[in-house]
């Protein structure tokens, strides 16, 4: 390889950080033999897309983004892995198309998506990513370029999709988007007092709205403890919605990493109050645009920086149905540990992914942003006890820090995963700092 790079240092989107070099590479078919890892646009929270040591080559997809095939009479799409899902979004969107599922940020590429079988507020009737995704074109650790699909090599296929980039780098993806009547979405919100009442009306607008999504005060405790804000929505027939397109938000941006101390439970609870109150109506309705209703966050460049130069971790579980309460036991274990939360999301899921160990099964998920402090590690530890007792798992797109026993213990899927890593890449060409911190990957 010429004119090598120096390491430099790469960052998940929670500030964790490793240090390798970095190659761009529009030309996915030719990769260097000392790539060990694909990464797009480093929204994953923790290490996945991260270098496992300092002369680690991580390749960066995001100059293959082209669109390869779009068919505006069945909705397939065929493109590379670096495509946008905001470029994909503003290309299809005009023709009455939207992806079928789709995380909470559009800077993420369809190959990352893929790589973290991605979910969204519609999981309970669309499933994850990887169940609208038909095939995909995969380098494998021999430089053979491999089409498979659910008849084709179907044990890569699945272990690549939440596989973490393990099994190969993505070049292509062909998925069937969703068609859409408007490009507007009728958004209820709700004001829900507590934890119970809360899984009763997730429940309850699961049945009757395609996409929800719970806001939790998780400092509230006592009687209130889970209080918050349900958002429900649905696409806007035509006769609902605005006859102009949606305008692109201007973004604001956090212009400096605030002090430590900003975040503490002082702080979060004015500001959990002052979202809990910001609607003077118990339930409300609203005609809101796709990047309001899927991408809030996104209307605010670095807002990682609110967090401090330590950064943030995200906790995201998901519990299954059988473990009525649990929820609310994780919530109270995570007030005895003093943890911090400042965001939570509380989300439906209605089916298992897919991919040999993709996160969602049916049940609840929580996602916490905990800022990154001395004892954050203790605070994880004790999470996971409760999450193993519950017969839980994490999600690996967003952890930074669960120790390999209790993810080992968490998902007996494991076993399946690494035969088929045994299978692809018995030489382990592929890793990443996640892959050593939590499979026992040699670094």
């Amino acid at each position: 390889m010429s004119a090598r790079p120096e390491p430099t240092t790469l960052h998940g989107w929670g500030r964790h950080a490793g240090v390798g070099i970095e190659l761009v590479r529009s030309d996915l078919a030719h990769v260097p033999a000392e790539v060990s890892l694909a990464r797009g646009l480093g929204r994953s929270y923790g290490d996945a897309s991260l270098p496992y040591r300092r002369d680690a080559v991580v390749l960066n997809t995001t100059a293959a983004d082209r669109v390869l095939h779009f068919d505006r009479s069945t909705g397939v799409l065929r493109a590379e892995a670096g495509l946008t899902l905001e470029a994909l979004n503003r290309l299809v969107m005009p023709h009455g198309f939207f992806p079928p599922v789709t995380p909470g940020t559009h800077y993420v590429t369809l190959g990352g998506m893929v790589a973290a079988d991605v979910h969204g507020k519609n999981q309970h009737v669309a499933g994850n990513i990887g169940d609208h995704v038909t095939s995909m074109r995969v380098l494998v650790a021999d430089g053979r370029i491999v089409s498979c699909s659910r008849a084709e090599h179907p044990e890569l296929f699945f272990a690549t999709l939440g596989g973490m980039g393990l099994l190969g780098i993505v070049l292509e993806v062909e998925l069937t988007l969703a068609r859409i009547p408007s490009p507007w979405i009728v958004q209820e919100t709700r004001r829900i007092t507590d934890l119970d009442a809360f899984e009763e009306a997730l429940a309850e607008s699961a049945r009757t709205f395609p996409f929800s999504v719970g806001w939790l005060d998780c400092l509230a405790a006592g009687k209130t403890l889970g209080r918050g804000l349900l958002m429900s929505g649905r696409w806007a027939e035509p006769g609902e919605a605005h006859d102009f397109a949606p305008a692109h938000k201007r973004r604001s941006s956090v212009p400096f990493d605030f002090p430590e101390f900003t975040l503490n439970k002082l702080s979060i609870a004015a500001f959990n109050e002052a979202i809990y109150r910001k609607d003077l109506h118990a339930v409300s309705t609203t005609l809101v645009t796709p990047e309001v209703f899927w991408y809030p966050l996104d209307s605010v460049r670095e807002w990682y920086r609110m967090y401090g130069r330590r950064g943030f971790t995200q906790y995201q579980f998901v519990l299954p149905r059988s473990a009525r309460g649990g929820v609310r036991r994780v919530l109270e274990r995570l007030h005895q540990l003093g943890g911090t939360p400042f965001l939570s999301v509380l989300k439906e899921f209605g089916r298992t992914g897919e991919g040999t160990i993709s996160f969602p099964m049916p049940g609840l998920t929580l996602a916490i942003d905990l800022p990154v402090r001395d004892d954050t590690q203790r605070v994880v530890d004790g999470l996971n006890e409760v999450v193993l007792r519950e017969g839980g798992r994490i999600y690996l797109a967003k952890d930074s820090f669960t120790r390999p026993a209790d993810y080992a213990a968490m998902d007996p899927r494991l076993s399946a995963f690494r035969a088929a890593r045994d299978a692809w890449d018995p030489n382990r060409r592929w890793k990443s700092a996640l892959s050593v911190r939590l499979l026992g990957d040699e670094p």
